[in-house]
């Protein structure tokens, strides 16, 4: 890495999706306070208040609204990112959904294919139009967003687990497509982190955040500035080494 943390993305592109959820919105602030430009993504009906709020300037960022299970959404924001300096030299690919939490035998059709469409196809589609462009220009870092629901199974949560496990493997395969032109891809897996998503799911299973907190060996949640960290590790010079791994931040969940 060169020079220090606060400076070590100057002059870089972040494209993040998903940007406007908690983790999103983290990891988009610290890459900024750390010199890297915003190209931030997601759904025409997300709020980007909260993001702007965090970012040092959000006038030199960008705010993308698209579904990241459409092509042509796709490849604008990558248009327009590219349209910012030129390139990409971070691309933390975040975008996900939940779905609901059902037994197989009552999981709606309709509702595990909304969940992979976004949380595979939306990943697929991604890596397929930001990798050619960082192999071309020979350097770039892609983080997938998984979970540690992409290295274990849970009951009640087919869409969720299977679709994450996708992440997980396509992270592998577009490691290796990358390697050899100086890419690296890696993936982030997030245990339980104190989030809107986590909280919707606990309430839905009818448990409580702090019964799950407990669950952890750390005995605590996760926070999204923990992930965010991790990201920008991941996205660094730091860890130039690193390609096709899955880095794990659970407080010791799944170790036993």
């Amino acid at each position: 890495m060169n020079g220090s943390p606060m400076n070590q993305f100057d002059g870089k592109i972040a494209l993040i999706t998903g940007a406007a959820g908690v983790i999103g919105r983290t990891t988009a602030a610290l890459l900024a306070r750390r010199g890297a430009r915003i190209v931030a993504v997601d759904h025409p009906s997300a709020d980007w208040a909260p993001l702007k709020a965090v970012l040092p300037k959000p006038d030199e960022c960008a705010f993308l609204s698209a579904d990241v299970t459409r092509e042509n959404d796709v490849r604008a924001y990558v248009a327009a990112a590219l349209d910012m300096a030129g390139r990409i030299d971070v691309f933390f690919n975040n975008a996900g959904i939940e779905g609901p939490q059902a037994p197989i035998a009552d999981y709606p059709v309709e509702d595990f294919r909304h969940v992979m469409e976004v949380n595979v196809v939306g990943v697929f589609l991604g890596l397929q139009a930001v990798l050619p462009v960082m192999i071309a220009r020979g350097s770039g870092s892609i983080i997938n967003t998984s979970s540690i629901a992409g290295m274990i199974g849970a009951t009640n949560m087919a869409g969720y687990i299977a679709s994450k496990h996708a992440v997980l493997g396509l992270t592998r395969v577009a490691a290796l497509e990358g390697a050899g032109a100086g890419v690296r891809v890696n993936s982030v897996h997030p245990g339980f982190i104190d989030s809107r998503m986590l909280s919707d799911i606990v309430a839905r299973l009818g448990g409580t955040v702090g019964a799950l907190a407990e669950s952890v060996p750390a005995g605590r949640l996760g926070t999204p500035e923990e992930v965010a960290k991790a990201v920008a590790f991941l996205a660094s010079d730091e860890a130039s080494y690193m390609n096709g791994s899955a880095l794990v931040l659970d407080g010791g969940k799944t170790v036993g």
